[in-house]
């Protein structure tokens, strides 16, 4: 192992020792209880297997078969879930050919963040992320299951399934993907006609033609954001099926990966082959691994909440600074928009997450000695799959790179680090990620311009008001405030006014979304302005320096400025009304800060 990932991984262990132990204790004595099914009265089981079949009934009946609960993220509407619809009926299928049941546990919600971007509803997003989690509660809390299928692959949604999977940890669990779409219009090409319409130069006919042509079809947005970082980790954590991450849906290899992973969760039950539960797999290594995967492939920076997040639902207690120092020796192995021009179809092809895996390994990034739903050893992920008379078999990944450009050996690293870093300073901690940033863009020092709402500054930009140096400063941002929206649709202003030759940036106590881009972005900054953190007393023309490579975030002057009143302590009341919002007032009340995981859940109460 590289002796930096042992060290963070120690350093993990010991910080989380109590915490994880009582997490396992939970677990175990879970466990214990066997099959709960035996447990439930002759009405509770009845109502349990009413719509049932006559076979399924039977089955049901006798403690020696498997139920598979399956938590369901499907909607119409959400491209990458869309193709969920059908994933029921070919696991029932599957499961009963071995002799046992799957049942529909749960349905839990799954916005879009492509569809509410900019919008109000933006603003439930990462609420959604602990909605999906209680959900999945609810649905498995009828215990009527001895194995779960979660089905689901975007932003908040696999966070959020994980996060509620953890809680019923003493079970076999297996995730299962749907795919990216098949490439559209190159993703060079979308940045162009998006940055075109920001100035004015094409039309929304052209713009809506250029999104359509990007987003045209069922399966995952093809760029490296939030969802397909989700699909990434999830892999690398030992939850997937082996190279089966990025198989596009409808196909008949994506077909068979479910059916395969819907067996896979029964073999993996005492009955039918080696027990193994959930919280053998997720462990302060495997988090670890998860960690390392993100900052080799550039991934979404909203993992730098989910990650965390997800770990204290199983007893381990990370932050920021694990993500920075494991950033300073992780390679940086892919280049996939927004971090380059290629789509996930083409990392894909490249050599995938197999590929990547057997670098990452040979090297001493990951930890091999891991449980994963393969058994034991990462390396079982140095495979993919592929279909033979309709069956699937496994054969080695490849051990070469076929495109240089898109995926990288270690010896060819696009990066001798993460990009990702920590930034800490008299205006708080935040995190910036710098893979897609130019180097002569790292370091930005300017007067600040304070907003108060993104859409300000594509006033003030229409109006000229900002041909200049500066950063902005948008602040209320954060999950205390209106829930810590996206700002993704400032990307192309400010990339527009950089293109131009200025110098500008972004600080916000809100979140730049898994399309963070070339233009240097300070964002997750806490303590967030609603609680009275720095931003709160941050002014127009006050000189901030940004330095994404030593680290910093600091207001350049004397420490008067920190004994000003605070410039906005309340939120306008629109902000929190209509379309839903106002029914999302206790979750505002309860979020934890962006290092903790932004959350609502007190896990440190919850394990004890």
């Amino acid at each position: 192992m590289h002796p930096i990932v042992e060290s963070v991984t120690a350093r993990i262990c010991e910080r989380s020792k109590d915490s994880r132990s009582a997490y396992l204790d939970q677990m175990k004595k879970a466990e214990e209880k066997g099959v709960h099914r035996s447990s439930l009265s002759c009405g509770n089981l009845a109502h349990g297997f009413a719509a049932c079949g006559q076979s399924d009934k039977q089955a049901l009946k006798l403690t020696n078969a498997v139920n598979v609960a399956i938590v369901n993220s499907y909607n119409d509407m959400l491209s990458a879930h869309q193709p969920f619809e059908v994933y029921p009926d070919l696991i029932r299928s599957a499961v009963r050919e071995m002799g046992s049941v799957a049942q529909v546990a749960a349905g839990v919600p799954a916005m879009c963040d492509g569809v509410t971007q900019g919008q109000p509803g933006m603003d439930l997003s990462l609420f959604s992320r602990d909605v999906i989690a209680m959900s999945t509660a609810i649905g498995l809390s009828h215990n009527m299951f001895d194995a779960a299928l979660y089905l689901g692959v975007c932003d908040k949604i696999v966070p959020g399934l994980l996060i509620g999977a953890l809680r019923f940890g003493h079970l076999p669990t297996v995730f299962v993907p749907a795919g990216p779409m098949q490439s559209g219009l190159p993703n060079k090409e979308k940045a162009r006609i998006r940055q075109e319409y920001a100035e004015g130069k094409v039309g929304r006919e052209e713009l809506l033609q250029c999104e359509s042509d990007s987003y045209h079809s069922a399966g995952t947005c093809t760029f490296y954001g939030t969802a397909n970082t989700n699909q990434m980790v999830v892999e690398v954590m030992g939850l997937h099926l082996p190279g089966g991450t990025f198989v596009n849906p409808g196909t008949p290899l994506r077909d068979a990966l479910t059916r395969e992973a819907a067996q896979k969760a029964v073999k993996l039950t005492a009955k039918n082959g080696r027990f193994t539960p959930l919280y053998e797999i997720v462990d302060e290594r495997s988090i670890v691994n998860a960690i390392v995967a993100l900052l080799a492939t550039g991934g979404s920076t909203n993992h730098t909440m989910h990650i965390v997040a997800i770990a204290r639902a199983a007893g381990i207690v990370i932050n920021w600074d694990d993500f920075s120092e494991l950033s300073s020796v992780v390679p940086l192995l892919a280049r996939v928009y927004p971090n380059g021009e290629a789509d996930i179809n083409h990392f894909h092809a490249a050599g995938g997450v197999g590929f990547l895996i057997r670098e990452l390994l040979a090297a001493g990034y990951l930890h091999e000695d891991v449980m994963t739903i393969m058994g034991k050893g990462l390396s079982k992920y140095t495979q993919e799959p592929f279909l033979l008379d309709g069956e699937i078999h496994w054969k080695d990944a490849a051990s070469l790179s076929l495109d240089k450009a898109v995926l990288a050996p270690v010896s060819e690293a696009f990066s001798s680090d993460g990009g990702v870093k920590v930034l800490e300073g008299n205006l708080g901690r935040g995190v910036i990620k710098t893979s897609a940033v130019a180097e002569q863009h790292r370091v930005v020092e300017a007067p600040a311009i304070v907003f108060e709402n993104q859409d300000d500054i594509a006033e003030a930009f229409k109006r000229g008001d900002l041909d200049k140096d500066f950063i902005a400063v948008v602040r209320n941002q954060g999950p205390k405030a209106i829930g810590m929206p996206e700002l993704h649709k400032l990307t192309p202003y400010l990339g527009v006014l950089q293109d131009r030759g200025f110098k500008v940036a972004l600080v916000t106590d809100g979140r730049m979304s898994g399309a963070s881009g070339k233009v240097p972005a300070a964002i997750h900054v806490w303590p967030e302005a609603i609680e009275g953190g720095p931003l709160s007393k941050v002014q127009d023309g006050d000189l901030i320096r940004l330095d994404g490579v030593n680290g910093t975030l600091q207001l350049l002057a004397d420490d008067q400025w920190q004994s000003r009143s605070v410039e906005t302590a309340s939120i306008p009341v629109e902000y929190h009304m209509a379309m839903g919002r106002e029914l999302f007032s206790s979750f505002r009340n309860q979020m934890s800060c962006s290092e903790e995981g932004a959350t609502v859940f007190d896990f440190s109460e919850i394990n004890g």
